[in-house]
């Protein structure tokens, strides 16, 4: 065996723990499908990965677009398997309209935290169970250090991780654009509901931005909010013939 056969196992293995550091992983993840031909074919595997870490802000600090923005989040965690932890750092959620999206209270496991800090040693404990089908925690600011601790903690269980930023003052917001180890970033915007020809109310409808995606595209989407089973579906205006693209804008590969 010569010094280069012996030293290239090493130097693999050595590419191997840098690339868990970074937060990446190069096995194949599982996914979990929006069931939207439009949003899947726009992430690597046809969905959402498990095993990961996402981040989801509303499109604005007030509260419809917080609401929105969470019931995005409680819409995939209702999809998953097994118990799912939610970290919240404000007494402002309202459970009944998570289980409006599918998600309901036997499954879900409440947690105040005082501080992001707080909030950010929660959830890496929730990842590492290992037992979660998800965790959901509210975080105003995140790291690139904090999130690829978060990053490999998912990794390590295959448990979903989602990331809702939340801001206490709009100042703050712009740590949002700052670089984390989150696989996909999102932003979800409340827009006025189809007329319906009978009074009453139509389905919400959201701008759904999917602003990163690591080794994927960045589009804008307009869909019809979750429905009891957590599933988004597109308008019906867009979904009988309609491009997609025409109304989100297509964005640099990230």
């Amino acid at each position: 065996m010569t010094a280069n056969t012996r030293k290239k196992p090493a130097l693999e293995t050595l590419r191997a723990a840098i690339s868990r550091l970074e937060g990446h992983n190069d096995r194949r993840r599982k996914v979990l499908p929006f069931g939207v031909r439009e949003i899947d074919n726009r992430l690597p595997g046809g969905g959402l990965a498990l095993g990961a870490l996402h981040e989801v802000a509303g499109g604005g600090n007030d509260a419809l677009h917080s609401a929105a923005a969470g019931q995005f989040c409680a819409g995939i965690a209702a999809r998953t398997r097994g118990k799912v932890l939610w970290i919240v750092t404000r007494q402002d959620m309202f459970a009944p309209s998570l289980k409006q999206v599918g998600l309901s209270a036997r499954r879900t496991i409440y947690v105040e935290a005082r501080s992001d800090i707080d909030v950010l040693a929660c959830f890496e404990e929730g990842l590492r169970h290992g037992a979660l089908g998800a965790v959901v925690a509210e975080v105003a600011r995140l790291s690139m250090t904090a999130s690829r601790r978060l990053q490999l903690a998912a990794e390590t269980s295959g448990s979903l991780g989602i990331a809702i930023r939340r801001w206490r003052r709009q100042t703050d917001a712009a740590d949002f654009g700052q670089p984390t180890a989150s696989i996909t970033r999102w932003r979800v915007s409340v827009l006025p509901s189809i007329p319906l020809p009978v009074a009453g109310v139509g389905r919400p409808r959201w701008l759904l931005e999917l602003i990163r995606a690591r080794a994927g595209e960045c589009a804008d989407f307009e869909v019809e909010a979750c429905d009891e089973k957590g599933r988004l579906s597109l308008p019906a205006t867009l979904a009988n013939g309609s491009d997609q693209e025409t109304v989100g804008q297509r964005r640099a590969r990230t």
